[in-house]
């Protein structure tokens, strides 16, 4: 009989969910699974097919600090690279015999009574002492509901969404719309324009683009790097320095409008159509909005298949995208590069407190968690990559890693111990959410003069970290049980294994 109650259960198999396998593993905890709904692991980089899908973060800084890869062939990694890679460390590491593929998760509720999470899942029910959630910000995609681009489905257009590519459709000769112009856009319209009969670029706001310094590592240099492990490990400590470098300027926003400099004189010198420029120019501060990188993407926008459209999307009329400047575009397909639900996390609907009120309720639109990483009424539970731990300029490694560390510190007391209830007190988080949202407002995250996914539906920044990494790691070393409420009784064992 396959076995359904676990020590921990992990949520996800992408960086975090693998991450946080082979840290149970490292501390000695072999009593767990790590439910995964697709077929394969890989999380964000096992969506994300879209053609030129490429880190925007330099490789070696975009990866486990204790699974080096010096056989990345670029500076910055393309997409097949990074899922193979993360392929690799989960069997190096011993931990895909933990993961179940295939399993939804699609509720979750704290038991009282049981001490225990319960879950309902599309292959059955599972229990667990401790929950982590590994599902991460970038995975479901938003597409806008625009009046009516049903009836352009049903007319024989094409629709769908950059991290849900239909690599069976043949863009060869197309017309082509596309709508949303942040990191994923600024990747495979370069990829696509070629290709095309005509591409219009819906673009709602302009984007601060800077170059991208990529480009192949060749294979003597890897080979160095494979040969002699701290050569990779200096590498990683400059290209941490130099991103933690330019975070400063995230934290004083007049050191970014220098940098803002190279952006122009990057889009000068690509874009030479006065009219096509002043479309392009961003009106904001530099990292208000996520940092984007590119070569190739102002070029692409200068062909005489492309038209670039100022504007958002109005509706769609039969085959014409309208735009809400009055301008219009007959296309054969949509392809929408508009992100995904970062905030408003669709597994905030599916985990429930033991009186079966939802986190998203909790919430109310603006997450809130302590160190991003607990919640108040939702005890042995952890969230990965949660909320107010995002930065502008750093890889998500960084703080995946810091917040492990945490979370293991914790997961290890609790089984150590036999703490059957460990609860953060809401003091404790509300203090935290407090100091973070009071260094906000001279970040250039608020003050920038832009509108972006790092605010709620609310205007809240429920996103970012005001400070450096350095500061991130320091403060979240150690979990400190006094911050939490914790119960040692009560605890049914015969409760925990088994699943009513």
């Amino acid at each position: 009989m396959e076995q359904r109650h676990f020590e921990v259960l992990v949520i996800g198999a992408g960086a975090s969910g693998i991450g946080a396998a082979i840290r149970l593993r490292q501390a000695g905890i072999t009593e767990f699974a790590v439910l995964e709904k697709a077929a394969e692991l890989g999380g964000t980089w096992r969506d994300n097919t879209y053609p030129g899908c490429a880190c925007d973060v330099p490789s070696a800084l975009y990866s486990y600090s204790f699974a080096p890869n010096p056989e990345w062939t670029r500076m910055f990694a393309g997409q097949p690279e990074i899922r193979a890679y993360l392929a690799d460390t989960a069997r190096r590491h011993g931990v895909t015999g933990h993961l179940r593929f295939g399993v939804e998760m699609l509720r979750a509720q704290w038991d009282a009574a049981g001490k225990l999470w319960r879950l309902e899942t599309s292959k059955g029910k599972f229990s667990a002492r401790i929950v982590i959630a590994g599902t991460g910000p970038w995975h479901e995609p938003k597409i806008p509901e625009l009046p009516g681009l049903d009836g352009f489905r049903d007319s024989g257009g094409e629709v769908f969404h950059s991290s849900r590519w239909n690599h069976e459709y043949d863009l060869t000769g197309k017309r082509v719309a596309v709508v949303g112009t942040g990191a994923s856009a600024v990747q495979f319209v370069p990829e696509i324009q070629p290709k095309v009969a005509a591409l219009h670029l819906f673009q709602r706001t302009a984007q601060w683009v800077l170059p991208k310094p990529d480009h192949y590592v060749p294979r003597v240099e890897r080979r160095l790097l494979h040969r002699f492990p701290r050569t990779q490990r200096a590498l990683r400590a400059v290209e941490y320095g130099a991103m933690e470098a330019l975070g400063v300027g995230f934290r004083r926003p007049w050191i970014l409008r220098q940098v803002q400099r190279i952006g122009l004189a990057h889009l000068r010198l690509t874009v030479r159509d006065p009219r096509l420029r002043a479309a392009l120019t961003p009106d904001y501060t530099l990292g208000c909005k996520r940092l984007l990188m590119s070569n190739r993407y102002y070029p692409a926008l200068t062909k005489s298949n492309v038209d670039v459209h100022a504007t958002a999307v109005r509706a769609v009329e039969g085959n014409r995208v309208l735009g809400a400047d009055g301008s219009s575009a007959e296309v054969d397909a949509i392809i929408f590069g508009t992100g995904f639900h970062i905030l408003d996390m669709p597994v905030a609907d599916r985990v429930f407190d033991a009186g079966g009120r939802s986190l998203a309720e909790h919430w109310q639109g603006s997450p809130r968690a302590y160190l991003g990483t607990t919640v108040a009424g939702f005890p042995n539970a952890f969230l990965l990559l949660g909320p107010s731990l995002g930065t502008g300029h750093s890889s998500a490694f960084m703080i995946l890693e810091a917040q492990l560390a945490y979370a293991m510190d914790g997961v290890t007391r609790i089984l150590r111990h036999g703490w059957t209830e460990v609860d953060v007190r809401r003091d404790v988080q509300d203090a935290f959410n407090d100091e973070v949202q009071a260094a906000l407002p001279g970040t250039v995250y608020n003050s920038g003069g832009c509108s972006s996914y790092y605010l709620d539906e609310n205007g809240r920044n429920s996103f970012n970290w005001p400070w450096s990494t350095g500061r991130l790691r320091a403060r979240i070393r150690e979990f400190d049980p006094a911050e939490y409420t914790v119960d040692t009784v009560g605890r049914d064992v015969e409760a925990e294994r088994s699943v009513s």
